[in-house]
């Protein structure tokens, strides 16, 4: 069955990863950017290709979103997904199903600082990545592309789309939200939080790892792993198209904060448009 890492793009979602693949995936909880890879992303382009479905159809690709699912769970074992979908229904194409999905841990973060970070991350202006985060949008399918995360069509929706589409699990107590200003402020008591509910999900004993636990707090500080991305390169980290260069991943961390190098319209433009969302989250 599947556990979903969901989250708008720039949410925090690497952190969380980091954080599972740390405690799950090592022997003495140190982070490092190999053991994060036991955590796939969905969709991925080669998975679909590996059922046959004609990649070249994107109808086809949505079609068969389920049956790339249930081939995850031949391996009978919970995993760990990353998405940055929204949960959405194409056509009556299901994003996911209860038959695949064990429960979704969402990560939201304040827009005002997603926005920065996204026009940073994609080497756009902060003024276009507003527009992206107001509207619903999609990206990658590039299927000429030699990186698979660009080969992929993500259905991102918009900033609040993707928020609100994930919510629908609540009902049958699948949902978990963390706001990503909490994982970084208070990591361990959001952290404990996040695996207990892994435990209630698997409907298992809660017997946490104390060691395991506080190393993988330690080797997940923001300038621990922005030193590993300056020794190793991240997989994850995007090229600038006008210069051809890796376009730095874990760049401002908690120094990117709105009220100093956001544009005042562009925040008010935000906090408009997602006025009902952000105060729901207690971020108005």
């Amino acid at each position: 069955m599947l556990i979903w890492l969901a989250s708008y793009p720039k949410s925090g979602n690497t952190l969380l990863r980091a954080l599972l693949a740390s405690y799950y995936f090592s022997n003495d909880g140190i982070f490092n950017f190999e053991i994060i890879k036991n955590i796939k992303q969905f969709p991925s382009i080669e998975l679909f290709e590996n059922i046959g479905v004609k990649i070249d159809n994107e109808k086809e690709v949505i079609k068969n979103y389920i049956k790339a699912q249930e081939s995850i769970n031949q391996k009978n074992s919970i995993q760990f997904l990353k998405t940055h979908s929204y949960l959405f229904n194409i056509e009556n194409n299901p994003f996911t199903d209860l038959n695949n999905t064990l429960g979704v841990i969402y990560i939201v973060r304040d827009p005002r600082n997603v926005v920065t970070s996204y026009a940073h991350h994609f080497a756009i202006s902060i003024e276009e990545a507003a527009h992206q985060l107001v509207n619903s949008t999609n990206w990658g399918g590039n299927l000429l592309s030699t990186r698979s995360s660009d080969r992929t069509k993500v259905y991102v929706g918009s900033w609040g789309s993707n928020f609100n589409s994930w919510k629908s699990l609540k009902l049958p107590q699948k949902y978990l939200l963390i706001k990503y200003e909490d994982l970084i402020k208070r990591k361990k008591t959001t952290f404990l939080k996040i695996l207990k509910f892994i435990h209630y999900l698997k409907q298992t004993t809660f017997v946490v790892d104390e060691l395991k636990l506080n190393k993988a707090i330690e080797s997940t500080n923001f300038k621990k792993m922005q030193n590993l991305e300056k020794e190793n390169n991240f997989i994850e980290a995007k090229i600038d198209p006008k210069t051809g260069e890796n376009i730095t991943f874990f760049n401002l961390g908690e120094k990117n904060k709105w009220e100093n190098i956001l544009d005042p319209k562009i925040r008010k433009k935000i906090e408009n448009y997602f006025k009902r969302e952000m105060l729901e989250l207690g971020y108005l």
